[in-house]
């Protein structure tokens, strides 16, 4: 945000505030003190002065926000610039939603970690649907004492984002546009043809068996099957806004247009969006002032699986044999599996009437991509999003003020699939073809009210607000149709208009739970001279989602801050000319559940029959009564020290302890008690202890100015109870290895557990020697070639009570830098993030599919005595179970630095800019993605995937992309 400050000086200052410094000039320290205008930040319900802010709060401002292209998701802007907010991807398919977590995981059983999210004062379930160059700033509430004013939705962070406004003056047009080409940065090293055919015959001739492939050298390159799905992909976005005002009325709006291609398959994988805003104030009276905001966005989208093992373009490319050919050119009578073709007619033809191929080795899920493809061309989802925000404000003095507001959110989606008659394989056929529709629709509406006293007493400034809310959730309702038998087996002319038979359509319908809350809260913000400072709120929060004896809960905090620098004792120097001590404590809820999970109904489904033998409908208790039944709570300490240091550093240390205590999770109980699903307890707690820090530097040197922000977050996450004391639950699994993870108590959220591996058996000397307390073998499938486990128990037996704690899915360490430049009319960024301390679980390859591709690493198998130490003989039957069970030989280091975005602009001067009639002509050039230091060999080692981290099963990647842009203002 640019403020030009005119005063009677004799001098003009600009001033650019960004919450991490990334301002492209700096303004030297010679206007007065009282003359300067200090940074103010969002605090939920008003806004405060950074210097008197008592609690963790981080912001992003419209600077790093309009210089900073996304893949159309706002969340993504606040990755690597605010210390302990984690923003990790779910997939580099255009339009998907990242993965952000502040301050760690919160909880493990009710609904997801993502913050709550309040834009304009909307409470609202994503942000997906906002245009980027809308965001005049975000604020993220990290610690308690912040985010306490929010109450029982606030334990997961709070993010603050607001829009921009008009401002007195004449009338301003913007655009800001780019077009750019994105393509895969990396690809796998999997096997060609030769070499997939000598790793099939080994693993026969390693069971005793027949090789059932000729000479290896004979399948020469064969296919590769990425270069078939892997594309460049365009990306573009324009964004318009006009603004102005005068003294009574100020207006702001936009439209915005934003297409992007997946570098996946592309005509199956991209994302549109559209989005209009008109944002206004009007002072009707002196006294009063009315307004609102209002956001309308549409999407259309079409997506292939992103990161999944049973099926899907990236998993098959991966899994399917090069062996065979992409389409069949020379008749499908010379083909091996020509039975295939023969008895199955419906298989799918190219754009010439050629035959796609089929494996014949590699099946289940595994189909040709180009192929299914074909199947997939009538597919899409879309939503319409209207947003609203309606306001007034009455001012009874100058320190007395009420406001109203009325906030609404009215959402329409659905989706539309064609299905044609088709054969892919043995197990991906379609017999015939069907038509499906599904629309839903949701509104959710809230009111809130604020009375707002602020006054100044000499040295004491006090201000009280008292507030007062009621909220909607979930009206809900959606219909879904489906037509089968259609006369036509093509996408384009699948229509709901043809008649057919009866039986062939199919209709459902239903109705969402609503459910409410209203609450009240409250906060006093106190200073004395700008020195000592204090921060109350308390928050009363009432659900419908929770039993009788829970409906209310309580949300207090409190936070202190001591300008120590401001005192009289404070000697002027030149090193630390500010310094800041703060602390707070506050306790935040969680009612992230499924509604009415505390009452015991009645569901339909659970049919019996009787002596007659006829089937007869039945009606069985959905779960236990829960009266007592209530929200997570999350206790928050937060100590932090705030610098200024030579003048041109900006130094904030934070310390924290973020423990949540009776967190949701369902309980296991025995199937004779009829239950149609398990009931939620509050049966667990986890600790999330913190160290945040940021540091940033700004100065000019005449025409040259240079700004950096770097920050860094450590985090360690400690499950400390489970349901009835047990030790440990599983977490998530992969195919035949079954469990992969836990949450085990004394250990971090979603650690990885599996056997350690102590090497490889070189000789059947050393499998002989690897005995127990009784001279039994400890593995008596093992042979030369295979894992040599731990026996962690000492048991002498290998099974999974040898299960050790393998490595943590939660990074520890994030980061992230910011490097802004400029001399006269040109201007650099530099950004880069990371993180580290976690592992991966590298699941590319299906384990059930024996004949599916591998990476090239398999090539260092061990395939004699001093072979190979870490990677295992390849065999049919896999007797010692190596890559079959859990083990250290799936997890790799997730540690990763990204070059994540490089822009280079130009300025056109004022007098060019002139010429057209406009005030400022920019054009950039962006490189995002541009290199990736990690040791990982998958696609991409930024892996999230909701609450399930580091889980690898053909993750989509994150394009590296090149962008040409412009910035113009009239």
């Amino acid at each position: 945000m640019n403020l030009r400050i005119s005063r009677n000086l004799g001098v003009v200052a600009v001033l650019y505030f960004t919450a991490n410094f990334n301002a492209q000039t700096s303004v030297k320290d010679t206007v007065p003190k009282e003359n300067k205008i200090e940074e103010v930040v969002m605090i939920g319900y008003g806004s405060q002065k950074k210097s008197n802010v008592t609690g963790a709060i981080s912001s992003v401002k419209a600077a790093d926000i309009e210089n900073s292209p996304t893949a159309g998701r706002p969340e993504q802007i606040m990755q690597g610039r605010a210390a302990g907010v984690s923003v990790i991807s779910n997939s580099g398919q255009p339009g998907t939603a990242a993965t952000v977590r502040v301050r760690g995981i919160t909880s493990f059983g009710a609904g997801s970690n993502d913050p709550l999210w309040v834009v304009d004062g909307i409470v609202v379930d994503n942000i997906g649907w906002l245009n980027q160059s809308d965001i005049e700033g975000m604020e993220i509430l990290k610690d308690g004492a912040s985010a306490a004013i929010y109450g029982v939705s606030a334990a997961k962070g709070v993010v603050l984002i607001t829009t921009k406004k008009g401002a007195k003056g004449r009338l301003n047009l913007s655009y800001n546009g780019f077009f750019g080409v994105g393509s895969a940065a990396n690809k796998l090293d999997l096997l060609n043809g030769s070499q997939y055919a000598t790793i099939m015959n080994e693993a026969y001739l390693n069971d005793g068996l027949t090789p059932v492939l000729g000479n290896p050298a004979s399948y020469g390159a064969g296919t590769d099957w990425q270069k078939q799905i892997f594309n460049s992909a365009q990306r573009q976005s324009h964004e318009f806004s006009i603004s102005g005002g005068n003294d009574k009325s100020t207006f702001y709006s936009s439209f915005g247009y934003y297409d992007q291609q997946g570098i996946v398959l592309r005509d199956i994988s991209n994302y549109k969006r559209i989005n209009a805003r008109l944002n206004s104030t009007h002072k009707v009276l002196d006294f009063l002032t009315v307004g609102q905001t209002f956001a309308y966005t549409h999407t259309r989208s079409q997506g292939v699986t992103d990161n999944g093992e049973f099926g899907g373009p990236l998993s098959s490319a991966i899994n399917l044999d090069p062996l065979t050919p992409v389409v069949v050119t020379n008749g499908i009578e010379n083909q091996p599996n020509f039975s295939d073709y023969l008895n199955n007619p419906n298989y799918v033809r190219d754009p010439y009437g050629n035959p796609y191929g089929i494996s014949q080795y590699v099946s289940k899920e595994m189909t040709n991509p180009l192929a299914f493809r074909q199947t997939q061309l009538g597919r899409y989802k879309w939503s319409d999003d209207l947003i609203a925000n309606v306001f007034a404000e009455l001012k009874f003095n100058k320190n007395i003020s009420f406001k109203t507001s009325m906030n609404g959110k009215l959402s329409y989606w659905g989706n539309q699939a064609f299905t044609p008659t088709n054969y892919l394989s043995t197990a991906n056929k379609n017999d015939f073809n069907s038509l499906f529709r599904q629309i839903d629709k949701k509104f959710e509406w809230s009111t809130e009210n604020t009375l707002t006293y602020q006054n100044k007493f000499g040295l004491h400034s006090l201000n009280v607000l008292l507030g007062q809310g009621y909220y909607e959730f979930n009206i809900s309702s959606g219909q879904s149709t489906t037509f089968s038998y259609l006369p036509v087996n093509n996408w384009e002319d699948a229509s709901f208009n043809f008649d057919v038979a009866p039986e062939n359509k199919k209709g459902n319908a239903w109705d969402g739970k609503q459910t409410h809350k209203a609450s009240y809260f409250a906060r006093v913000v106190y200073d004395y001279d700008s020195r000592y400072l204090f921060t109350g709120t308390i928050r009363r929060d009432g659900s419908s989602k929770f039993g009788s004896n829970n409906h209310w809960g309580n949300f207090p905090a409190m936070s202190l801050g001591w300008n120590v620098s401001n005192e009289s004792f404070w000697p002027e120097n030149k090193v630390v000319t500010s310094f800041k001590l703060r602390g707070g404590y506050g306790i935040l809820g969680n009612d992230a559940i499924d509604d009415f999970q505390f009452a015991n109904f009645l569901v339909a489904g659970t049919n019996y029959t009787f002596g007659d033998n006829i089937i007869r409908v039945g009606y069985a208790p959905s779960t236990l009564e829960n009266p007592d039944l209530k929200w997570e709570r999350t206790s928050q300490f937060n100590i932090a020290a705030d610098l200024k240091i030579l003048r041109n550093f900006d130094l904030s240390v934070d310390v924290y302890r973020k423990k949540s205590t009776d967190i949701l999770r369902r309980v296991e109980l025995p199937g004779y008690l009829g239950l149609n699903q398990n009931p939620f307890r509050n049966i667990g707690d986890m600790n999330n202890d913190g160290i945040e820090v940021s540091l940033g530097y700004k100065k000019s040197w005449g025409d040259f100015g240079i700004s950096a922000n770097g920050n860094f977050a450590y985090l360690k996450n400690e499950i400390t109870r489970l349901e009835d004391n047990k030790p440990y639950v599983n977490f998530a699994s992969f195919q035949t290895l079954g469990n992969v993870s836990r949450l085990q108590v004394g250990e971090s959220y979603g650690s990885f557990y599996g056997y350690q591996n102590l090497g490889i058996f070189q000789n059947q000397a050393e499998v002989d020697a690897y005995r127990n307390s009784t001279g039994g073998l400890i593995q008596a499938n093992a042979k030369p070639g295979d894992f040599k486990r731990l026996d962690a128990n000492g048991d002498g037996v290998i099974d999974e009570k040898d299960y050790v704690n393998l490595g943590n899915s939660v990074p520890k360490y994030t980061f992230g830098f910011t490097l802004n430049m400029n001399y006269k009319n040109f201007d650099m960024m530099i950004f880069a993030q990371g993180q580290a301390g976690n592992k991966i679980f590298q699941g590319l390859r299906r384990l059930d599919i024996q004949e599916a591709n591998y990476q090239t690493s398999i090539l260092d198998r061990w395939t004699g005595e001093g072979t190979s130490n870490s990677i295992a003989r390849v065999t049919r039957n896999d007797d010692n179970q190596n890559y079959t069970r859990m083990s250290d030989y799936y997890l790799q280091n997730g540690d990763y630095l990204r070059l994540k975005l490089v822009q280079i602009g130009y300025t056109l001067s004022k007098e060019v800019s002139k010429t057209i009639g406009a005030s400022k002509i920019r054009f950039y050039v962006t490189g995002e993605n541009l290199v990736t230091f990690t040791k990982y060999t998958g696609y991409d080692p930024e892996i999230a995937g909701g609450d399930t981290f580091g889980i690898d099963r053909a993750f989509y990647p994150q394009a590296r992309t090149f962008l040409f842009g412009a910035n113009v203002q009239f």
